[in-house]
């Protein structure tokens, strides 16, 4: 899928919300600056979040218990070790959906289960989303 501005990054962000379920993860990789926080800036305000929405790359992971569903946010480009992923509980998120931003530092497949979307510079400024679709979420990916 081609998306040609960050409105339409974040709009994929949006139609994410509206098939999203507790206990989904998503996970978004690709390189710095290439619209993974705007993809999940779309999701959050779709859910009704109003304000700032920070990427988490210091803070790791930022809950937005309030939504329904709620989000866990996080960003694992910090992480130095695979080992660290256990100390962020992110096992408590079992009652949310987990927006994942850099995935591949945990070292595993982590989430085999995940809905996992991978976004890359194209030639023309525009981003390429290319898409891993789990057997729990056929029929949902891509959104109607």
């Amino acid at each position: 899928m081609i998306l040609a501005t960050e409105p339409a990054t974040s709009g994929i962000g949006q139609a994410l919300a509206g098939i999203a379920r507790v206990g989904d993860v998503i996970l978004l990789s690709g390189p710095l600056g290439v619209g993974k926080t705007a993809l999940a800036r779309g999701f959050l305000e779709a859910l009704g979040h109003e304000g700032e929405v920070p990427s988490p790359s210091f803070a790791i992971v930022q809950p937005y218990d309030d939504l329904q569903p709620p989000v866990w946010h996080v960003d694992l480009y910090r992480i130095e070790d695979p080992s660290e992923i256990d100390q962020l509980g992110l096992d408590s998120a079992a009652d949310a959906v987990l927006l994942v931003e850099w995935p591949e530092r945990t070292g595993t497949d982590m989430w085999p289960e995940a809905l996992t979307l991978s976004l890359e510079f194209g030639a023309n400024g525009d981003r390429i989303l290319t898409a891993k679709v789990p057997p729990s979420w056929e029929g949902r990916w891509p959104p109607k």
